[in-house]
């Protein structure tokens, strides 16, 4: 249903005014106590050293301003009854919205031992950036809260994600002057372009310029407010000024300019979901430039303070000087506590009474509590996309491909709960997934020309050449209860390296809060990946977001790098039924060989690692190499690799390991899917040479197992930072993970061979040599190796 226009709204009342005022000023006064105050809550004594913290951490300057917004939201909420969810895009702005959800009562519910009462007040002050306390920015801890806050960015990509397919919700998105500045918000203006007013819900941004960052002046503040306006109208907005630091002239303009937004939200939906209306509307956005550290101290010490970068922090911090002490008091006190306030402590009901009822606080609102509304998907059984395999490697296959027509069903099996989305960053086709647009398009709300394809308003695969989008957008929409998958260029995805860490941490602290429920995995397909880069060259070839997710909680963070399309599919499967986690798939999008049929891939993947009986020539004893490999093209060249050894050597026993689940290789002590250390003596010896064969960069492997027992005879082949534009076989031979030196490698560490391996090493090198001519003369790899397959008869 779309936003609703009640008759109760209108100009403010002198009486609604002042009572507004005072939440405000009420707001104000526990955003400054908690920065400051350990105890004497109320100042009901003379405000002395020991109720001062000994340590002043936080930020006022942008606080004022949220909580002004949050009280002018609550009596648009009151008074039309819509469903509205606060993103608070400021860094550290939780002093100000702490209070709003003490003032509002979900915060004394969700912890009951911060009361209502001047006991509850001096518990919220002392937890404030304290042991054992809250951080200073809007954490899972917060009630109501979807945006981590403490790094800037963000904030509007989440807001535009949260109200996909969410027609009944409006996302009022403050985005802070100084992360205006950012790279990720300056794109985030442009969601409006994808957000269908029929089915989706309504993002109201507020730019709130206050002017200043730490401690320089913000750009968009300092532009004409012609060229503002201009900047926002070219965007697809409509602005709505708000300016001036008359708190009595600003209630006035700021109640009338969330009247107007709403308005226009309604009519825009209206029209769009009751007329049919198809053409792009603007939004309306809401510009509010009010001081920074507005009702602070105008001046610290002689120098400017209340709208200057003074403001920023902590606007006095030593307070064994007196006039800082006394200025605290005198600051605090100028909210009037006692007009606030009763003598138990509580909030004045005729205060209280401003903020709406039950799940219509935006502290509240259930969409900040996504989990509660997160339903399984439905999904069809992924044993029916199976490639047949009669024998090992005797079929090729494009595995992202196979992948793209169960993702297909995926969608098309949710297509009347419309809670799975595809993201990625205009790869969707190029990454082989292109089966998904027989059931949707792209979504798409700007102009079109006859010979567009797959563009439309409802499209359910949404593309923009921004990962830091994809991955807002999706994180947006997980975290209010849905599901979906972002697939991207390998090398790529470190745009969001910063990203991923903010959410991982999101998981591992909301895993700590016993009101937050889990929400759906985030799901990541790396696909183009570094082996299959050859053409694109060095600057697409970087396969180290591995690297980077392992550094996260062991409970958070999963691996898979499935070597056929098999394989693949069971990985997806069980990534997409997963929660609280982050998964990281890497699978190549070209023709490979396919290893495994569906049986044998469900019972390979289920223990995530294991020996591939059928290549390994060890049943009757102890091996006298291992071969393992992680990842598609080590699968491959460690296969082929295992071919030539056995061809020189008939009689050598090899055993094949491969590993789909990299988390595996660790400890059972450091990751749940580890292995123990008896397991993994058993699979890899204790004593034996190891050559492992790994998609990424090979000191991981190393810190994986530096514990194992047989660690000193592991030998890891893995991406070295060689590349180049040329053949995809010479990229593995830049690199040292080809066929080639991998039998080299197993033959230098296999002492039984002694000098009969020598003959086969300078046979070895010959390739080499010949690989390296036959390219520059023909621009292609050698047949024996394009053409190679694994023999049939294993």
């Amino acid at each position: 249903m779309a936003v609703e226009q009640s008759a109760t709204t209108g100009p403010l009342t002198p009486e609604l005014k002042s009572r507004m005022n005072a939440w405000w000023r009420a707001a104000n006064f526990l955003s400054v106590g908690q920065i400051y105050l350990l105890d004497n809550p109320l100042l009901r004594e003379k405000l002395a050293i020991e109720h001062v913290k000994p340590r002043l951490l936080g930020h006022w300057g942008t606080t004022p301003g949220l909580n002004f917004i949050y009280v002018h939201l609550n009596r648009v909420i009151v008074n039309t009854g819509a469903n509205v969810l606060f993103i608070a895009g400021p860094g550290h702005g939780a002093p100000g919205v702490v209070a709003s959800t003490y003032l509002d009562g979900t915060y004394s519910e969700v912890y009951p031992d911060v009361s209502r009462d001047e006991e509850g007040v001096r518990r919220l002050f002392r937890q404030f950036s304290f042991p054992g306390g809250i951080p200073s920015h809007a954490a899972p801890e917060t009630p109501g809260s979807i945006h981590e806050g403490g790094e800037l960015g963000y904030s509007l990509s989440h807001a535009y994600g949260a109200v996909l397919d969410n027609p009944d919700l409006v996302v009022a998105c403050v985005v802070g002057d100084g992360e205006a500045e950012t790279g990720p918000l300056a794109t985030s203006w442009h969601g409006n372009k994808f957000l269908n007013p029929a089915t989706d819900g309504a993002v109201l941004p507020i730019l709130h310029l206050n002017g200043y960052k730490i401690a320089n002046p913000t750009v968009l503040a300092r532009i004409s407010p012609e060229e503002l306006r201009s900047l926002m109208e070219g965007m697809g907005y409509t602005p709505i000024f708000v300016e001036g630091d008359d708190p009595d002239v600003m209630h006035d303009l700021m109640a009338e300019a969330c009247d107007n937004a709403f308005a226009q939200i309604a009519a825009i939906q209206r029209a769009a979901r009751e007329n049919g209306a198809s053409e792009r509307p603007r939004w309306p956005m809401i510009v509010l430039r009010s001081p920074k550290g507005w009702t602070g101290p105008k001046t610290v010490d002689g120098k400017k303070t209340e709208g200057f970068w003074r403001s920023h922090q902590v606007p006095f911090s030593d307070m064994t000087k007196a006039s800082h002490l006394a200025l605290l008091e005198e600051w605090m006190k100028s909210y009037k506590p006692e007009e606030l306030f009763d003598e138990a402590g509580r909030l004045l009901p005729e205060i209280a009474s401003l903020a709406p009822e039950g799940t219509k606080r935006m502290s509240a609102n259930p969409s900040a509590n996504g989990g509660a509304l997160r339903r399984p998907l439905r999904m069809p059984d992924f044993t029916d996309y199976a490639v047949k395999v009669a024998h090992p490697g005797g079929t090729d296959g494009e595995s992202t491909y196979v992948m793209g027509t169960f993702l297909r069903d995926v969608m098309k099996a949710n297509e009347d709960s419309r809670n799975f989305r595809v993201f990625g960053p205009d790869e969707t086709a190029s990454n082989r997934l292109q089966a998904l647009f027989e059931v949707t398009d792209r979504a798409w709300e700007a102009r079109t020309i006859p010979e567009d394809e797959h563009l439309a308003p409802y499209g359910r695969v949404i593309e923009m050449l921004s990962e830091h989008m994809c991955q807002g957008w999706l994180e947006g929409y997980l975290l209010t209860g849905r599901h979906g998958l972002f697939s991207c260029y390998e090398a790529f995805i470190h745009i969001v390296d910063s990203m991923f860490n903010q959410h991982a941490k999101w998981l591992k602290s909301s895993k700590e809060v016993e009101w937050r429920r889990p929400i759906a995995s985030l799901n990541y397909l790396l696909t183009s990946h570094v082996w299959r880069q050859d053409h694109n060259g060095f600057s697409h070839q970087d396969p180290g977001f591995i690297d980077h997710v392992v550094n996260k909680k062991a409970e958070i963070v999963r691996v898979y790098l499935p070597p056929d399309a098999n394989t693949l599919l069971y990985v997806t499967d069980h990534c997409l039924k997963s929660w609280n986690r982050v998964n990281v798939i890497v699978a190549g999008k070209q023709p490979e060989p396919q290893w495994l049929d569906m049986d044998a891939a469900i019972d390979h993947c289920a223990k995530g690692i294991g020996i591939w009986e059928w290549a390994s020539s060890d049943a009757d004893g102890e091996p006298d190499v291992v071969m393992a490999c992680a990842g598609d093209v080590p699968t491959l060249e460690t296969m082929a690799a295992v071919d030539l050894l056995r061809g020189y050597f008939p009689a050598l026993k090899i055993r094949v390991i491969n590993v789909v689940d990299l988390m595996t290789l660790q400890s059972s002590t450091e990751h749940p899917h580890g292995l123990t250390d008896s397991n993994f003596d058993a699979l890899f010896t204790t004593d034996k040479p190891i050559i492992f064969a790994y998609h990424g960069y090979p000191w991981l492997i190393h810190r994986l197992t530096y514990k194992r027992t047989n660690h000193d005879n592991l030998h890891v082949r893995g991406y070295v930072e060689e590349g180049s534009t040329t053949t995809p076989f010479d990229m593995v031979v830049r690199n040292r993970l080809d066929r080639y030196h991998l039998a080299m490698d197993a033959i230098e560490r296999i002492k039984s061979l002694g000098e009969t391996g020598v003959h086969a090493r300078e046979a070895l090198r010959d390739k080499l040599t010949e690989h390296a001519r036959y390219i520059r003369a023909h621009g292609l790899d050698m047949p024996e190796v394009r053409n190679w397959r694994w023999p049939s008869n294993g």
